[in-house]
């Protein structure tokens, strides 16, 4: 058995993007990182792949707040501009309604907000009175929280903390977003728009608490961007940088176990080989840290006690054609917003008109992310977390619903048109990514105490163990992952 160890060496497990940012963070603090990857390839959910002549990305597609890859960067005294551009979309989404209507989310708020008027009757107040409301709970509240761990009594020492106390009001925390929403517009079409924001971290807006109305902030405040090259290159952008400051990747290297001494983290087994370090971070779902990397069954059993996230079914399909009627996000809602929620997360199937998302990179880079006048379409739908459905049954069924769903808005015959095309279900996205249950943000937020609820950045049970990661504090989605490498790190220096 061979055997490696360091004074000052850190391990990370799995090298998805909160893996990533974490190994660039505890480098730049003089650590030795290694980071090992089960798959071939780094990016977790943020990866890539091509079918056929089709380019894709695998995961999150939605890129908002690129200061906090710009951070890593200045962080790491390198030149973003050398590794990675993006720029601002002119439109966020475009949203299409059963009966016909079409609102596009313009980035300038004043726009967006004549559009509401223009196409649901909202009123130009009610819109803006919404946003600087988004804005001022996460400049107030959420900046804080999702910065700083709450499992540390340091917190409550931190500048900002009493005033983010203050401003969290009676009716954020036991309001619903859908409650909240319903008080703050006049049209229902308006409250289903902000009402999806909910699934941003894969929660019900009906039981949500309304401190989640901070998210649209991000979007329709910040705006939302696209990375040139697709969403691969943050972790392409964020990889280089990674090797460029030294820090050593093991690819096809699964982590077998987590060794422990004596309740203090001392290294990892992997393909028999064990290698010590005195500070061991997972990037893996804590669920799978605790029963398959720790073998700690009675700590695995208190993550099941909290609700699991919603996850998805997704089709990757080669389109023929051009469509000018979409845009790089499209969302294509159903008519009844409750029931498609009651059906994922009590039914725990997917509703048989459920809304659909549809992200096509090739509307910002023609001929690069699939060939001349064709192009790549992701479509999503919600689906439950995965508790052994018959995804194959159900995903015909899902298919055929959604087919149908694009042909009557979009006016199209798209059956066709689809020359290539690969499928994703909360199974596979179980296997591939180690996301307990398929769950795309590990536990939901449908309830009050949810974001006090989710699993710390560190171990209170095992010195020296870390934790990043969708499943974990302060969440899922890319600016999440990113936050909580950031939170772990300064837990980290701490503690050393």
């Amino acid at each position: 058995m061979h055997q490696q160890t360091t004074a000052h060496k850190a391990i990370i497990v799995g090298a998805g993007i909160a893996g990533i940012a974490s190994a660039i963070r505890l480098r730049m603090q003089g650590f030795d990182v290694e980071v090992f990857e089960q798959n071939s390839y780094p990016g977790g959910k943020l990866s890539h792949f091509k079918l056929g002549e089709f380019q894709f990305d695998a995961g999150p597609s939605l890129f908002t707040q690129p200061q906090l890859i710009e951070e890593l960067f200045d962080l790491a005294g390198e030149r973003i501009d050398d590794y990675f551009q993006y720029h601002r979309m002119p439109i966020s989404c475009n949203y299409f309604y059963e009966d016909g209507t079409v609102v596009n989310a313009f980035a300038d708020q004043k726009a967006f907000a004549q559009e509401l008027y223009e196409k649901l009757q909202e009123p130009i107040e009610n819109t803006n009175r919404f946003l600087a409301q988004s804005a001022n709970i996460y400049n107030h509240i959420g900046r804080f929280f999702l910065n700083n761990s709450l499992h540390k009594k340091a917190t409550l020492f931190k500048k900002g903390v009493w005033a983010a106390i203050k401003q969290t009001s009676f009716k954020y925390l036991f309001k619903s977003m859908h409650q909240l929403h319903e008080q703050a517009f006049a049209s229902a079409k308006t409250v289903q728009l902000f009402n999806r924001y909910a699934t941003y971290n894969g929660s019900n807006p009906y039981k949500a608490p309304s401190m989640l109305t901070m998210i649209p902030h991000l979007e329709h405040n910040e705006g939302s961007f696209y990375p040139k090259g697709g969403m691969i290159s943050i972790t392409n952008a964020l990889y280089q940088l990674a090797l460029r400051k030294g820090v050593v990747f093991q690819f096809d290297a699964k982590v077998d176990r987590i060794i422990t001494n004596e309740n203090k983290a001392q290294g990892i087994v992997v393909k028999g080989n064990t290698i010590f370090a005195n500070c061991i971070v997972s990037n893996m779902d804590v669920y799978f840290t605790y029963k398959h990397l720790l073998k700690n069954e009675t700590l695995s059993a208190k993550v099941l006690k909290q609700e699991r996230s919603s996850s998805a079914y997704i089709f990757y399909w080669g389109v023929n054609g051009v469509h000018p009627q979409l845009s790089l996000h499209n969302i294509l809602f159903t008519k009844d917003y409750r029931a498609e929620f009651d059906h994922l997360f009590n039914k725990e199937n997917v509703y048989t008109d459920p809304t659909v998302y549809i992200n096509i990179t090739a509307k910002c880079e023609p001929g690069l992310q699939a060939p001349n006048a064709k192009e790549n379409w992701f479509v999503m739908v919600n689906a439950p977390a995965n508790k052994g459905q018959n995804w194959e049954e159900e995903g015909m069924r899902i298919r055929k619903a959604v087919i149908a769903k694009l042909n009557r808005i979009l006016e199209i015959d798209l059956e066709p048109l689809i020359e290539e095309e690969q499928v994703l279900s909360p199974e596979t996205i179980e296997s591939k990514t180690a996301s307990y249950m398929g769950s795309l943000y590990g536990t939901s937020s449908n309830s009050k105490m949810a974001a006090f609820m989710r699993h710390p950045n560190f171990s209170n049970q095992i010195k020296g163990l870390y934790f990043v990661g969708g499943s974990v504090h302060p969440g899922g989605g890319i600016p999440l992952c990113l936050n909580s490498a950031k939170i772990m790190a300064d837990i980290v220096q701490t503690d050393y």
